[in-house]
């Protein structure tokens, strides 16, 4: 079995532990929980034949006035990045986590969560930006969560 140590970065508050719980164990709570520190999670996961743990770093959100240890980064196979659709200031920091992250993890792969679409505004739609690797996402509707994760590991693997 291969491993593979798996980012989820962003702001605090955009959904990054809803994500994981949406995608590990199938269940969503809207409760607001604050991740502090990091917190590991684990799922198996195959693809082409070949069986993957994936290690699901939930990492606490960060802002411009606090910065999270450069130390979660080490070793990264991937991440995910998370915004919340419907908060800018988590839009445009988005930059900022992926220069921090690919200055670490120079080949790291990474796709790109905008998260809570259930809540998507008619403002907030004009400006997000859809391409390859990013994905409209709800824990909540449990929409685009396993594609958002099996996209990310077949970047990193295939």
């Amino acid at each position: 079995m291969i491993r593979k140590k798996i980012l989820l970065l962003g702001d605090f508050s955009v959904g990054k532990t809803s994500l994981v719980r949406r995608y590990v164990d199938g269940a969503f709570d809207d409760k607001y929980l604050t991740t502090i520190g990091v917190k590991i999670s684990k799922k198996l996961l195959t693809l082409n034949g070949e069986e993957y743990e994936m290690l699901i770093w939930d990492v606490e959100g960060s802002t411009p006035s606090k910065k999270i240890s450069l130390g979660y980064y080490r070793g990264a196979s991937g991440a995910i990045f998370v915004t919340d659709v419907n908060r800018q200031e988590t839009l445009d920091s988005l930059a900022d986590h992926k220069e921090i992250f690919l200055n670490e993890n120079p080949d790291a792969a990474y796709v790109v969560a905008y998260n809570k679409a259930d809540m998507l505004s008619e403002v907030a739609k004009e400006k997000i930006e859809l391409k390859d690797d990013t994905f409209l996402t709800s824990a909540k509707d449990d929409n685009n969560v396993e594609a958002l994760f099996i996209r990310l590991m077949e970047k990193m693997v295939l």
